[in-house]
């Protein structure tokens, strides 16, 4: 596992392979960080489905309106919400899509990030500066590559659990 320098900006990532240990980055997305671990904090990205994960591309997730899969799961609805809470103003940056980095999901409305992200699995330049980056993928980057493709998948990967780590 990587060194956590800055739990409380650290995200652990539980996946049925093992911890995905996700730096945030405070300085660059202060709401969107913020939203991450409020969220992960009250639970509600524990047991939260990859709704959408395509093949050389991105792994989305966080939809924690209809994405648990212990309540009420129907994956033709994952995808099609968010959280309780106001969405998020867009935070764009020159920081690039890379291989690893967190996004915000989003409508085509810019100001529309809510609770759902992605977890680029290369370098997807084409998305610079239109979607919020305010993590990366510090360890643990393999397990994420061994998410189970499908938009949606037949038999979709959760996050097991998602803390923040200086809670730990």
């Amino acid at each position: 596992m990587a060194e956590i320098k800055d739990p409380e900006n650290t995200i652990i990532m539980t996946l049925k392979d093992g911890d995905v240990i996700i730096q945030l980055l405070p300085d660059v997305a202060p709401g969107h960080v913020a939203r991450m671990k409020e969220l992960a904090r009250a639970g509600a990205y524990d047991n939260v489905c990859f709704h959408r994960v395509i093949d050389g591309f991105m792994a989305q997730t966080g939809d924690v309106a209809n994405g648990n899969m212990e309540q009420d799961f129907n994956i033709r609805r994952a995808g099609t919400g968010g959280s309780d809470l106001p969405d998020l103003k867009a935070e764009f940056s020159k920081l690039p899509h890379a291989r690893g980095s967190i996004g915000a999901a989003r409508s085509s409305s810019p100001d529309s990030a809510n609770s759902q992200f992605f977890i680029n699995f290369k370098d997807n330049d084409f998305l610079n500066g239109q979607y919020t980056v305010y993590g990366q993928v510090i360890s643990g980057m393999d397990h994420v590559d061994a998410i189970t493709r499908g938009e949606p998948p037949v038999a979709p990967d959760r996050m097991i659990s998602v803390k923040v780590a200086a809670d730990v």
